[in-house]
This record gives C-alpha cells, sequence and structure tokens, in this order.
C-alpha cells in the first residue's frame, strides 16, 4: 500500500489518475470500516481506477475537542497496517491541524478530492460529515461532485448481529470496552484488540510472587478495557505469539491509592527477557474484575486460578 503524505498534486506518475475514495477518521478499521473499503475496492477495479483511504495522521478531536477527544482504537502505526491489509492501494494521509480543522469542506474537496486524486467516486457512511464545523455532508459532496466529475455513494452503514439496533461504530466499541466486554469488541472490530507499548521495568513483585510479568508501558493516547484481569495474546517483534494472563489496573492488594492502570501481561509456560521490546498484547476474554486480597497468600491462589481459567479459555 502506498501511503501519500504530499497532497500538492497527483500522486501518481503513471497508470489511472482517477481514483475512488473514501474519507473518515478510520480509528479501529473496525467491520463497518472494513465494508466500506471493500465497497470502494470492488468500485475501483470495476472502472479501472485506484482504491484509496483519505485519513488524518491524528484524530480530528484532539485537535477540535482535546478536552473530550476520544482515546484511540489504534494508534498511527496500526491504522496504517490495518488499511493496508485491506489490500487497498493507496492511503493519503492529511496532516491535521488548527489550520485544517478550518479549512472549508468546498476547499477539502478541490484542493485534495479532485485536485490531488482525481476523485471518480466517493463512498462514505450515510452519516458522513467532514470540513470546518463538520459542515459538510453528502449532499454537498454531491453538489460538488457534479460540479467537478465525481459520484458520491452514501452507505447504510454495517448493523451489529447482537441484538442491539445501532451500527457498527469506534464509540460502541470503546462502550464495550469500557465495560470490560472484550468478547463484544472482538465481535465488532473483527479482531481482538489489542494494545501496544514497550516492555518496562516495574517492581517486580510478580516475579517475586511466582508469576512474573511484562509491564506493558500503553501510551495515555490509546483506549483500553476496564481494570480486570483477562486472558490473550502477547506478540513479541519477532512473531512468536504467546499465551497470556492479563492484568490491567491499579493493585489495589498493594497499593491504596495508585493514580493510574498498568498492564501487565503474565506469559504461560514462558521464561526470558522482555524488557525493552515492542510488545503487542491481545484481549481475547474477561475473566474477573480486579479486587483487593486479605493478603498475599489469597492473591497467590486466584492467580493461580486465573491462569488455569486462561488456559481453559484459550483453550492450551
Amino acid at each position: 500500500m502506498q501511503v501519500i503524505t504530499d497532497l500538492s498534486g497527483p500522486p501518481w506518475a503513471d497508470g489511472p489518475q482517477r481514483s475512488v475514495l473514501t474519507i473518515g477518521a478510520y480509528d479501529g478499521v473496525h467491520r463497518g470500516h472494513q465494508a466500506i473499503i471493500a465497497e470502494v475496492r470492488r468500485l475501483a477495479e470495476s472502472l479501472d481506477a485506484r482504491s484509496v483511504v483519505v485519513t488524518f495522521d491524528r484524530h480530528p478531536a484532539s485537535v477540535v475537542r482535546p478536552e473530550s477527544a476520544p482515546k484511540l482504537l489504534t494508534d498511527l502505526d496500526q491504522k496504517l497496517e490495518l488499511l493496508a491489509a485491506t489490500g487497498v492501494d493507496a492511503t493519503v494521509l492529511v496532516h491535521f491541524d488548527e489550520q485544517q480543522a478550518g479549512e472549508s469542506p468546498e476547499s477539502f474537496a478541490e484542493r485534495v478530492l479532485v485536485g490531488c486524486l482525481g476523485a471518480q467516486r466517493i463512498v462514505v457512511g450515510e452519516d458522513f460529515h467532514f470540513g470546518h464545523g463538520r459542515t459538510g455532508n453528502v449532499s454537498l459532496l454531491r453538489e460538488i461532485g457534479r460540479r467537478r466529475d465525481f459520484e458520491v455513494e452514501p452507505l447504510e452503514l454495517l448493523g451489529r448481529t447482537d441484538g442491539v439496533a445501532e451500527p457498527i461504530s469506534s464509540t460502541a466499541i470503546r462502550r464495550a470496552m469500557a465495560g470490560g466486554q472484550v468478547e463484544l469488541a472482538t465481535a465488532l472490530l473483527g479482531r481482538p484488540f489489542q494494545a501496544r507499548g514497550s516492555v518496562v521495568q516495574g517492581d517486580q513483585r510478580g516475579r517475586l510472587l511466582g508469576f512474573p510479568t511484562a509491564n506493558v508501558e500503553v501510551p495515555n493516547v490509546v483506549c483500553l478495557p476496564a481494570d480486570g484481569v483477562y486472558a490473550g495474546w502477547y506478540l513479541r517483534p519477532d512473531g512468536d505469539r504467546h499465551p497470556c494472563a492479563i492484568n490491567l489496573g491499579r493493585r489495589p492488594t498493594f497499593y491504596e491509592h495508585a493514580d493510574h492502570s498498568l498492564l501487565e501481561a503474565h506469559l504461560i509456560d514462558f521464561s526470558g527477557d522482555l524488557y525493552g521490546e515492542h510488545a503487542r498484547v491481545e484481549f481475547t476474554h474477561f475473566l474477573r474484575s480486579e479486587r483487593k486480597f486479605d493478603g498475599i497468600d489469597a492473591l497467590v491462589g486466584q492467580l493461580k486460578q486465573d491462569i488455569e481459567h486462561a488456559r481453559q479459555m484459550l483453550e492450551i
């Protein structure tokens, strides 16, 4: 997949000069996003055009309303990886800052969609908005298309299949995560939620208890599930994949008032040094809520049960 950051002119020297594209934050690249991209690719193939996703290098809300911006389901690297996996020809990465936030929808369409990408067809969700103050919508995009020779195809949003009458959305996934419902998040994303970060030195309390953990430092802009104990998988940079029991929380047995939650992954049946490596931790099953224990023996007994429960859930 080609990643385009220079929007000053057409990015292709040869081959098709027109594109079928979609636009959005694409946080999570969830099943609803995947359905739109699949339609982009289908149309691009039928029209002998390039398939393109136009997205942003940060969530627009982090600039427009930073005090209430949502936590990210995917950091930028993971978002680009997931977009590449869809088979799309190119992703246009728009730098989003205050100047970009102030650009009118008409100017954005003319500069990026027409001038740079030669839009032939634009595929968006039916609730699509863009441009300064989100004043652009499907109707405005169609009006511009009539003047600038492109068509707009709004798609009905992909619905959930769990009996809840609402579309799949990044907001719904964050809500599931906030309730510890990582199985639901998996169903909406189309894959397990994955947290990424560096393995850092901890207080080695897990090692002293006989259950060493990798302490994964996740950037605070990333959404994490509710505090609790989970089963999942730890992916190493070399591609090795290990089953793990994950504790996400403030460790109330040892700390009265911890100021933030820690992600600690105990790799089952593993011994080795993980410090400094970049970890990817997938959450697949919720095991229990975090709680304070009366003493070390009670905690150790519960940890043994958690690991056995994780084994069962992961079928290892």
